[in-house]
């Protein structure tokens, strides 16, 4: 019975006539035209864009190099080299992302022990030439310093589903 049914309902193009009738009712309803540059669209607390290293309130590096963020990149984007310090500890002396290649997936956010890495609300950039998009450690860093109180504001926004 169930394919009987099937049958008839593909011989009289129901499919077809539903469709048509979904574009008919967006067709004539009113168009919502947002001015990019000049207008914003809300943006979610959570949204990934440009990558930035931070630091701890006394100026020091966050970063311990750890390398779990470049150990976590699919698209192995991530490149780090460390040494360590005469207090003992180790950071990083090489921190570099490759735009062309990373995918915000924000596996490198996620891993990170220390909240060293984040990634920003900056969705305004752009590279004429593929080593424009080639950030190394201080420009991540100045990144960070530049936009530190945004970043902690969408990091406490987004501390209740952590």
């Amino acid at each position: 019975m169930h394919a009987i049914k099937d049958f008839f309902a593909s011989l009289m193009l129901s499919e077809l006539i539903k469709g048509m009738a979904l574009t008919g009712r967006y067709m004539f309803a009113r168009k919502i035209t947002v001015q990019f540059p000049e207008e914003k669209t809300p943006m979610s607390p959570r949204f990934r864009g440009l990558h930035a290293l931070r630091r701890y309130p006394n100026g020091e590096e966050r970063c311990i190099a750890c390398k779990l963020c470049e150990a976590v990149c699919p698209a192995l984007a991530i490149t780090i080299e460390s040494e360590r310090r005469s207090d003992g500890s180790r950071r990083t002396t090489r921190y570099d992302i490759d735009f062309t290649k990373c995918i915000f997936c924000g596996f490198c956010e996620e891993s990170c022990p220390v909240d060293s890495i984040v990634e920003t609300h900056i969705l305004e950039y752009h590279g004429e030439k593929r080593g424009d998009l080639y950030f190394t450690k201080d420009m991540l860093l100045a990144i960070g310093d530049k936009y530190e109180p945004q970043i902690a504001a969408a990091r406490a926004k987004d501390a209740a589903y952590r």
